[in-house]
């Protein structure tokens, strides 16, 4: 079987090593899969396609910023690439995220539908089907239901000058519907109730959740704690790579506040910006050397502080869990998805007083083994999730065979 995906990134952000992962686990069973990206950065990679230019890209981007017209330019190099794909002739697309302006997504859509080709297409977040936001929990925006205006995230959206945000809705709902073949996969529950309500409900939805490799991320004994003087701290881990309000920076500022002093905030994924607005107690590590090194730091900890406001299913969850560290999250989005009430615990989005409360019972009374996370892990197995993309790629195959 020939499958094509298309995504932002290849080998890179959560996105990209997903691709990258499900194609190597695809080629081991023996199936071709090229997997088509933004831009090549470096060397390009045996079974890769880079669709774009950083030049081009960077135009695309400029434009879409300014017009709030993401995905409506870059017509020269969408059409040499899907030139490519004629060629290729894939029996499956498998698209990811689609909206990190490097192409045009008429020409894609209408490429897909002339030739009849079937569709996987796996959301990471809600963009497929609003008016412009991933996500817009933070703005208790329902708009995007029957179409979106007045759109309050424009406000917050750096140099653009018109909100088309109700134009650039018809345009999806025009663009997306109506391809013959289509199944959307969806890693949350509460991702696929929202597609329920949206333009794209007519398609079949599958849940494959966003899985994790144990090889990586298991109880790791290192000397973290000795390197940073924290043995006797009851150590609090945040892990994002683009911290903000959204993430819950503001929470953990305030929780450094509030906890008392025997207990150690530490967060990952920040930069010299980031820590500026940082207490000085907060301990900040700006990135790990690799992933062994960040299983380290979740296997020190005593417990892992999710705040997100904003979220569709976090890998991070996940991760601290195979480490054999309990969870604390804010209800929102897929983030309560990824625990039970073996592993972790769920409060109100925004209740630092509960969040407090929370996460003083649990280190104070050990509410949560390690073997109880390690269970739950194994649950999230991600040779078990690109099983079950395999099969729904060859049932599509099969199902597309009996119709011709």
């Amino acid at each position: 079987m020939k499958i094509l995906q298309i995504n932002t990134l290849y080998g890179a952000g959560s996105t990209g090593k997903i691709v990258r992962n499900l194609q190597r686990y695809a080629i081991k069973r023996n199936h071709d899969i090229l997997v088509a990206y933004r831009f090549a950065e470096g060397k390009i990679q045996k079974n890769s396609l880079p669709i774009s230019s950083w030049l081009d890209c960077h135009i695309h981007n400029r434009l879409a910023m300014i017009t709030g017209l993401q995905g409506c330019f870059s017509l020269f190099k969408t059409w040499f690439f899907l030139k490519k794909i004629r060629k290729y002739s894939p029996d499956i697309i498998h698209l990811h995220n689609i909206h990190g302006s490097y192409i045009n997504h008429r020409m894609l859509f209408n490429f897909i539908k002339k030739y009849h080709i079937p569709v996987v297409w796996t959301l990471h977040d809600c963009w497929a089907f609003t008016g412009g936001c991933p996500h817009f929990d933070g703005y208790s925006c329902n708009k995007w239901e029957h179409g979106c205006k007045n759109c309050p995230h424009f406000a917050q959206r750096e140099g653009a000058f018109f909100d088309t945000s109700s134009f650039v809705h018809r345009k999806k709902k025009k663009w997306f519907s109506g391809v013959n073949d289509m199944t959307l996969v969806c890693p949350s529950r509460w991702l696929a109730n929202l597609v329920g309500k949206s333009f794209l409900k007519n398609y079949p939805v599958e849940i494959i959740p966003n899985g994790i490799d144990l090889e990586v991320f298991h109880p790791v004994e290192d000397d973290f704690r000795k390197k940073y003087g924290l043995e006797s701290k009851k150590i609090l881990l945040g892990v994002s790579f683009g911290w903000n309000r959204k993430k819950g920076l503001d929470v953990f500022v305030e929780l450094e506040r509030r906890l008392p002093p025997d207990y150690q905030i530490v967060l990952v994924g920040t930069s010299e910006s980031i820590d500026a607005i940082l207490p000085k107690n907060i301990l900040s590590i700006h990135r790990t050397e690799n992933q062994q090194e960040l299983a380290g730091i979740y296997s020190a900890a005593d417990l892992f502080v999710n705040p997100t406001r904003e979220e569709n299913y976090p890998t991070v969850n996940m991760e601290a869990i195979a480490c054999g560290t309990p969870v604390i999250t804010f209800r929102t989005g897929g983030s309560p998805e990824t625990i039970d009430e073996t592993c972790g615990c769920v409060v109100e989005i925004g209740d630092i007083d509960a969040l407090e409360h929370e996460i003083i019972r649990i280190c104070e009374k050990k509410v949560f083994h390690k073997e109880a996370c390690l269970k739950k892990a194994a649950e999230h197995d991600i040779n078990l999730f690109y099983k079950e993309y395999l099969e729904l790629y060859e049932r599509i195959n099969i199902g597309r065979n009996k119709t011709n």
